[in-house]
C-alpha cells in the first residue's frame, strides 16, 4: 500500500501550484503513459496495475515502479476510471521556442480551457507542428485535463510560456518571419498564400486576439462562414487552419 504521505504528494500535483513547486506533473491512463514511455520525458515513478504491468514490461525504461490497484489508481488521480497507470514525471525547462526557417509555430494568445488547449496540441501534433507558444495567462500546458485531451501529443510537442507580446519583440525580433493571426473580416484562409515558414496565433475562446499582441500580426486570416453559426471553437479553427496551411504548402 502507499503511504498517506506519497498519496499526498501524488495528489497535489492535480494542482498547479504544487505542480510548480515540485516540478513534476502526472499521467493518467494507459494509451497517455504508453506515448510517456515512448518519449524523452523523465519518469520519476510509475504506478500500475498488474495487468497493465505484465501488457507493458517490454516497452519499460529504467524507471521506478509500483504495482497497485485500480482503486488505489482512481484515488490518487482525477480519471474517474483508470484500470492501467499513472505516472509521476518531471516537467521539461520553460526554454524559449523560436519556428526554423522551414517550419511553423503555433502561438495561443491567452486560451482558458484544458480541453482546448488539449486538442489543439493533438490537433498541432497531426499537422506536424512541433512548438507552441503559451501566453502566461493561457491554461497550465500540465493541467491533468490537458495532458489527457491531448492523447498523448503531450509528449511531442514542446511549450514556451511567455508575454506575447514581449516574446515577438525580443525572441523573433528582426527575423523577418510573418506572423499570421486569425481575426474576422480578413484574408480568406482558402486562397491565402502561406509563406515557407512563421508563426499562427490564435486567440481567446471569447474575445480572440488581443490589441497588444494584434499590433504584431503582419498577415490577417478568417475562415469564412457559409452558414449562421456564431463562432468557431478555438481547436476546431486551429484544425481548419493548419489543413489549409498544409495544402497550400
Amino acid at each position: 500500500m502507499f503511504s498517506k504521505q506519497q498519496q499526498k504528494y501524488v495528489q497535489s500535483l492535480q494542482i498547479k501550484k504544487y505542480r510548480q513547486e515540485h516540478q513534476r506533473f502526472l499521467v493518467e491512463g494507459s494509451k497517455s503513459v504508453q506515448e510517456l514511455l515512448k518519449s524523452d520525458l523523465e519518469t520519476e515513478l510509475l504506478l500500475c496495475t498488474p495487468k497493465f504491468f505484465i501488457e507493458n514490461e517490454k516497452t519499460f525504461k529504467k524507471i521506478s515502479i509500483e504495482q497497485i490497484s485500480q482503486t488505489e489508481l482512481e484515488k490518487l488521480g482525477t480519471l474517474q476510471s483508470n484500470d492501467a497507470a499513472l505516472a509521476i514525471v518531471k516537467m521539461r525547462e520553460n526554454t524559449p521556442l523560436i519556428a526554423d526557417a522551414d517550419e511553423f509555430a503555433l502561438v495561443l494568445d491567452d486560451i482558458r480551457d484544458p480541453g482546448n488547449l488539449g486538442t489543439i496540441l493533438r490537433i498541432a501534433d497531426w499537422y506536424g507542428i512541433k512548438k507552441v507558444i503559451c501566453s502566461e495567462t493561457s491554461v497550465d500546458f500540465y493541467n491533468p485535463k490537458v495532458v489527457s485531451a491531448s492523447m498523448g501529443s503531450f509528449s511531442r510537442i514542446r511549450v514556451y510560456y511567455s508575454e506575447i507580446s514581449e516574446y515577438f519583440e525580443k525572441i523573433v525580433k528582426n527575423k523577418n518571419t510573418e506572423i499570421i493571426g486569425t481575426f474576422l473580416n480578413s484574408e480568406n484562409v482558402h486562397r491565402f498564400d502561406f509563406p515557407s515558414s512563421g508563426y499562427i496565433v490564435l486567440g481567446n475562446e471569447s474575445n480572440g486576439i488581443g490589441a497588444e499582441v494584434e499590433k504584431l500580426i503582419t498577415k490577417k486570416i478568417t475562415i469564412p462562414r457559409f452558414g449562421e453559426a456564431e463562432s468557431l471553437n478555438v481547436g476546431i479553427a486551429t484544425a481548419v487552419v493548419l489543413d489549409n496551411l498544409r495544402r497550400r504548402q
